[in-house]
């Protein structure tokens, strides 16, 4: 485990523990997600370091390392957090990872990043405003905010995702929350998912990207 890394011991953690001890594959594949690898590939998004929040059991994080970014990533859960390891090996890469509860984690004084992404967070409203705030405030200028989570449109959809409105993510959430920062994209609507058992299927999104102005 790497310095600065906390047991993150909350029930948040606790349950995405469980969840993971109990999955018999990645619950969200092993692919990285696809709105993350679209704005890898845009003409502008030239970046070397990197802040994943809710990297879960590594699937996004080890990806961008494999990109040539140097890649910091953090999650609550250390069962995740171990899988994720153990994928990095696999895959030949380094990514600085941190077993943390987002609800209390901050960077290192000076810490800044060229971008953060933050994919599919599934937390109560203050996590991700907190988690937002934290993101925001650790852009390099110049620097890429990037989200994509379920809309409150997928309430009352457990299929896929949390139901609970207050865990879903809408687009003035993000405005407000980026407020600073230019708005590259701003989108929700409805697509087919396929990123393993847990996310597959129809689902109501946002995605969401944004610039600290350079």
């Amino acid at each position: 485990m790497p310095p600065g890394t906390m047991n993150g011991e909350t029930s948040s953690a606790g349950r995405w523990d469980r969840r993971y001890s109990a999955a018999a594959e990645p619950p969200f594949g092993e692919a990285p997600n696809e709105y993350l690898r679209m704005i890898a590939a845009r003409s502008d998004f030239a970046v070397r370091r990197v802040l994943s929040l809710a990297d879960g059991d590594g699937r996004n994080g080890a990806w961008l390392a494999a990109q040539g970014c140097a890649v910091t990533a953090v999650d609550c859960s250390a069962v995740a957090t171990e899988r994720a390891v153990e994928l990095d090996r696999r895959r030949g890469v380094a990514v600085t990872r941190i077993v943390a509860d987002l609800a209390e984690w901050v960077p290192a004084p000076g810490d800044a990043w060229d971008a953060v992404f933050v994919i599919y967070l599934q937390g109560t409203r203050g996590l991700r405003l907190r988690a937002l705030e934290v993101a925001a405030g650790a852009l390099a200028p110049g620097g890429w905010l990037v989200v994509e989570g379920f809309s409150k449109a997928q309430a009352g959809r457990p299929d896929i995702g949390p139901d609970d409105p207050d865990r879903l993510y809408d687009l003035e959430e993000l405005r407000a929350a980026a407020s600073g920062l230019e708005v590259v994209e701003a989108l929700a609507g409805r697509l087919r998912l396929d990123e393993g058992p847990r996310h597959r299927g129809e689902a109501e999104v946002v995605r969401f990207a944004a610039r600290r102005p350079g």
